[in-house]
């Protein structure tokens, strides 16, 4: 933002919008009749070429105007969140209404997000940050032993662990020991290769055995058995020219039908407490090979400390950015009140 003076960065943002009410390339003449700007369309050319030079917009073919590049859309965003201001807007009574179950109330954001902004949408059910809370070893007989894992919300993981040797009460108990002593607080991120190190060490011959027992833990921890992804509004993608090739709309639409593809939207940065706000992914930023086209903007509702889900907005690069971050603002806020209880 610093290479841009104030100018070139009304000039950069009228190109955008006009991109995203018309979706054809903007010329200096459409610019020009911006009345905060009066500037003659001599100037606004060599400023939409600067802009050109510094890699903002471009021209897609000959005597064409400009359209946004993937880095004009990320300065235009960074902007716009930077300075909007949260909006509440009358989606609160709908919500409350469907509140009494958590399923009918996601599928109803889904729903309602689709309807309002004619963009297709994705709602996450919660999952849990499964910290350890507690380690039972018991031993079954000679060749297995069970390993009863308690994590956080008293989630409860059973797994059966075999072993090549018998384990006496003792050995179970030390075991028992460093286990919690070691992982009791942790979630999956903090069990790093110090604490692993520290632990193997005093198990001495059982090393084995932790490998085993964290093995088990990494797979409890990654497991999403009650973990649902509802979208709705799929086909209205087919409303935008750019995103309507057959090709490039099957694709799509058999990502959003599968659901499980969505994971690594899903999953980015929902562990990371300084990004749980609003997140938007322009073209090649978006994790998911299929939405390269695409623009995808989350964000993470908090149904309680530890206990998290998303929600996505899918487009177009060239979105109507303003207000679907305004609206995924003003439904974060309706959510926070029904979870939470707030008046």
């Amino acid at each position: 933002m610093q290479e841009l003076d104030e100018r070139k960065l009304k000039i950069l943002k009228a190109v955008i919008q006009n991109y995203l009410d018309t979706g054809e390339p903007v010329g200096s003449r459409t610019i020009s009749k911006y009345s905060d700007l009066n500037l003659s369309s001599a100037t606004i050319r060599n400023e939409m070429s600067d802009l050109e030079d510094l890699g903002y917009i471009f021209q897609p073919h000959t005597s064409a105007g400009r359209i946004p590049t993937d880095k004009g859309y990320r300065l235009y965003v960074d902007m716009l969140l930077q300075d909007k201001v949260q909006e509440v807007n009358d989606m609160k009574d709908v919500l409350i209404e469907k509140a009494d179950k958590l399923e009918n109330l996601l599928q109803h954001v889904a729903r309602l997000l689709a309807v309002n902004t004619n963009y297709t949408t994705m709602v996450t059910t919660p999952q849990y940050k499964k910290k350890v809370k507690f380690i039972q070893l018991t031993e079954l007989d000679e060749n297995q032993v069970l390993a009863v894992l308690v994590f956080e919300g008293n989630i409860i993981k059973n797994k059966i662990i075999p072993v090549s040797t018998s384990l006496n009460r003792e050995t179970i108990l030390k075991l028992n020991i460093i286990l919690n002593t070691f992982l009791q607080g942790l979630d999956l991120a903090e069990i790093n290769l110090p604490v692993i190190s520290k632990m193997k060490e005093q198990a001495g011959d059982y090393q084995m055995i932790v490998n085993d027992i964290l093995e088990a833990i990494m797979q409890a921890v990654s497991e999403s058995d009650d973990f649902e992804i509802y979208t709705s509004g799929a086909t209205n993608i087919l409303k935008y020219p750019e995103l309507s090739d057959r090709e490039k709309a099957s694709e799509l639409l058999y990502t959003l039908e599968e659901k499980k593809m969505l994971t690594e939207i899903i999953q980015d940065k929902i562990d990371d407490e300084e990004n749980r706000g609003i997140q938007v992914y322009i073209g090649n930023e978006t994790p998911v090979e299929s939405m390269k086209d695409c623009s995808v903007v989350t964000a993470t509702y908090e149904i309680e400390e530890g206990v998290y889900g998303k929600v996505g907005i899918i487009g177009p690069k060239r979105m109507d950015y303003e207000k679907v971050v305004s609206t995924l603002q003003s439904l974060m806020v309706q959510l926070d009140d029904i979870f939470k209880n707030k008046t």
